[in-house]
């Protein structure tokens, strides 16, 4: 029994049940990585370009653009090829390596939520201190410990999953590589593998969504007990809360998808884990962009410059 092989390449077979048809999936997935990366690309530029967006806030709301443009970059191209050609196969090495960018890459979208909130909390509930306590190096205090964090899981999820014997099949149910679908294929016990993706859930997830919620009590309970600021501090944190209720339903959905997995058609399965990645990309900038004054209106001289300078003759 330790003589057997184990598999260095494994097949991406999303959507298989689809046959002839799956290729045509190219075109709405390729709408939205499109959508996805001009809307985060220009919110970035945007901040960046704009000295007044130069705050804390808006540095954050481009840090999550950051996130979600380089999210869908590491698996949506590779899947949108398999769509036209064909072209399922992955080494393990590159599976694994895709999995941590995902898994790192993506837990950085509740961390972000996290710093958002605190960011809120303290403008709201104690502003005569937020430039002091939102200096560079006293907010550090709130992000090196995450990113410890985040880092320190990753690794140590990756590294389990790189020493299992994967004799069984070599078809990964999915369109890229997730931990517990690479998890399933191993030959032996996967219980520490198992316990670890339990762990990642608690500390990044559902820890990040305790200080998420703590954090927003305590904002909307300031906000009852002082009428002068209300209107203005709820529309800003109604904004952040639309994104975190639209993040959190699609983990919700997803890891329920798992659980019950033996009721739902593989594709739905499918297609639920690859929204969850890939549909924040496409929302998040938007809201930001729609929903924030400040933000809106850049976005709106800057398109419309653009099409002036396309308008005016050339000589």
């Amino acid at each position: 029994m330790y003589n057997v092989s184990s598999h260095k390449h494994f097949i991406l077979n999303g959507f298989n049940e689809l046959g002839a048809l799956r290729p045509v999936l190219f075109i709405p997935f390729s709408i939205m990585f499109i959508v996805s990366l001009f809307a985060n690309s220009l919110l970035i530029y945007i901040i960046i370009s704009q000295r007044s967006l130069h705050s804390p806030m808006y540095i954050l709301i481009a840090s999550m653009a950051f996130v979600d443009l380089s999210l869908p970059v590491f698996y949506v191209p590779n899947m949108l090829l398999s769509f036209l050609f064909d072209w399922r196969e992955i080494s393990l090495i590159g599976c694994l390596v895709q999995m941590n960018f995902i898994h790192f890459v993506g837990s950085f979208q509740s961390t972000l939520l996290v710093w958002m909130a605190l960011d809120r909390y303290i403008a709201i509930c104690q502003p005569l201190y937020y430039h002091e306590r939102m200096a560079l190096p006293r907010f550090l205090k709130f992000v090196i410990p995450l990113v410890i964090r985040n880092v320190f899981i990753v690794l140590l999820v990756g590294a389990l999953a790189g020493r299992l014997s994967f004799c069984l099949r070599n078809m990964i149910n999915n369109c890229f590589c997730e931990h517990m679908a690479l998890v399933e294929l191993a030959c032996g016990s996967t219980a520490i593998n198992s316990l670890v993706g339990l762990m990642f859930l608690f500390l990044v997830v559902v820890v990040d969504f305790l200080i998420i919620t703590t954090s927003y009590i305590i904002i909307f309970s300031s906000v009852l007990r002082s009428r002068t600021s209300g209107v203005k501090a709820l529309h800003t944190c109604v904004t952040h809360i639309m994104v975190i209720s639209t993040s959190l339903t699609i983990v919700l959905i997803t890891s329920l998808s798992y659980r019950i997995r033996n009721y739902l058609p593989a594709s739905i399965q499918v297609f639920l884990s690859t929204m969850k990645l890939l549909f924040p990309g496409c929302f998040n900038p938007i809201i930001y962009g729609i929903r924030t004054k400040e933000i809106r209106q850049h976005i709106l001289k800057t398109l419309l410059r653009c099409r002036l300078v396309q308008t005016v003759p050339r000589s």
